[in-house]
């Protein structure tokens, strides 16, 4: 990577961040998968749908009486201050339990610890819960999730570090394996799309392992199978929410496959016209003619018609050039053929052709039709040389190239009148007369 350039330095410390909490969403994934780790904290607080059923088993002999159940609870329960008028009955081994408790977790505590009790049948819970509400032990709870938290990321701080520097690690083998793999596709001459290719496909190849390592590296609970399974169990969501982003993915790895343009070549799509500037896994940039640049999908061009201009070496260029009907149609078309083969900029290799294809309104008109580089800006200077060298000789040889003529036929002679007086008439008359005498002086 290099000093220089921050922007590869933003782009790094932007995809460890995300990386980071990549394996933070993980985490509580690959806890619930590895039930040995919490069992033993969850089944205080929650219970099982198990222990809500009655026992399997019924002791009948050596039975606990009713009363040491009911005393050895009411003295665990009031031991602690989160029950207020606790009241325990325990009746042929069915427990009761009434009274208040300050929260619904304390509740299930409770039902759950008399559950577990020797000689419980079943538990009958009438525990309320306190509804009112205690700031400081609201704040005791924050504080204490929070201490938790803290201590929680205290511990995994050396995971984490290890698991970004596998992710540092990752990136420059990427961008080594990726530079060798393009220095030996270079050598054997191959698209440069298909180096392209296989250059974004190394690096996320190499991205996913470095992943999973840093996953395993960051989470001990978690391993590469695991990993696995829970990107497996959330790919169809992941296929949903980002439909578009994977049709343009495999769209980009079809087109930098095997498409008929590369990086250089002039295409049409729509109304837009321009040079490919770079294609990527998701989308295509294109330099339009008069300098802007535009990002497009590549499913859009995976999908659409799209004309490749540079396809080949040359292209034919054709235009119309009319002559007066006065003049010979043979002379013409040498004349204009000359013109043509003179200019530099039309390819010597093919044979330029003029044929006279329409009568015009005013014109006979001739279709000239050459060859000339294949870019935009080829066609363009090949069309004002020709244009330019036919108007030079036909004005030599004293052909006409007519404006347009318009002939109106009337079936009766329009009568003609003066307008004006015949006073202003004979005023008229009388000054020509003068003028014409002073003249003659």
């Amino acid at each position: 990577m290099a000093a220089n350039d921050p922007s590869r330095v933003t782009r790094f410390l932007f995809g460890a961040a995300l990386s980071c909490l990549v394996l933070l969403i993980l985490h509580p994934l690959a806890a619930a998968q590895n039930p040995g780790v919490t069992a033993d904290a969850a089944a205080e607080i929650q219970p099982s749908d198990q222990d809500r059923l009655p026992a399997e088993s019924v002791s009948v002999s050596d039975v606990v009486p009713d009363t040491e159940i009911a005393t050895r609870l009411g003295n665990i329960y009031g031991s602690t201050d989160w029950f207020a008028e606790i009241n325990v009955r325990s009746q042929n081994g069915v427990v009761t339990l009434e009274g208040v408790a300050d929260t619904s977790e304390h509740a299930e505590w409770a039902a759950n610890l008399a559950r577990r009790t020797e000689d419980v049948v079943a538990v009958v819970t009438r525990l309320r819960v306190d509804p009112t509400i205690d700031l400081a032990s609201s704040a005791r709870v924050v504080k204490d999730s929070l201490s938790q938290l803290w201590q929680d990321f205290l511990i995994r701080l050396p995971l984490l570090i290890a698991a970004l520097l596998c992710l540092l690690v990752t990136a420059i083998a990427a961008k080594v394996l990726s530079y060798g793999f393009r220095r030996l596709l270079d050598r054997r001459r191959f698209l440069t799309s298909l180096k392209d290719l296989a250059d974004q496909l190394i690096r996320i190849g190499v991205w996913i392992i470095g992943l999973l390592l840093a996953t395993v590296i960051a989470f001990p609970g978690m391993t590469p199978s695991k990993a696995l399974t829970v990107l497996g169990l959330g790919s169809i969501a992941i296929g949903f929410a980002f439909k578009d982003i994977f049709e343009n993915f495999f769209a980009g790895i079809l087109i930098l496959w095997r498409y008929p343009f590369d990086r250089g070549d002039y295409i049409t799509l729509g109304e837009l016209t321009g040079r490919v500037e770079e294609i990527t896994i998701r989308n295509t940039l294109i330099k339009r003619l008069d300098g802007e640049l535009s990002v497009v999908p590549n499913a859009h061009i995976f999908t659409n018609a799209v004309d490749v201009l540079t396809s080949q070496p040359q292209r034919r260029v054709r235009l119309i050039c009319g002559v007066a009907y006065g003049e010979s149609v043979d002379a013409a078309r040498e004349v204009i053929r000359a013109a043509v083969q003179e200019c530099e900029t039309v390819q010597g290799k093919r044979t330029a052709e003029v044929f006279a294809c329409e009568f015009a309104d005013s014109s006979v008109n001739f279709e000239v039709a050459w060859w000339t580089g294949s870019k935009p800006i080829d066609i363009r200077r090949s069309r004002d040389e020709v244009v330019a060298a036919i108007k030079r000789k036909l004005d030599e040889a004293g052909i006409e190239i007519p404006f347009p003529y318009r002939t109106l036929t009337f079936k009766q002679a329009p009568p003609l009148r003066l307008s004006g007086s015949a006073e202003d008439d004979s005023t008229r008359g009388k000054e020509a007369t003068a003028s014409s005498s002073r003249e003659t002086k």
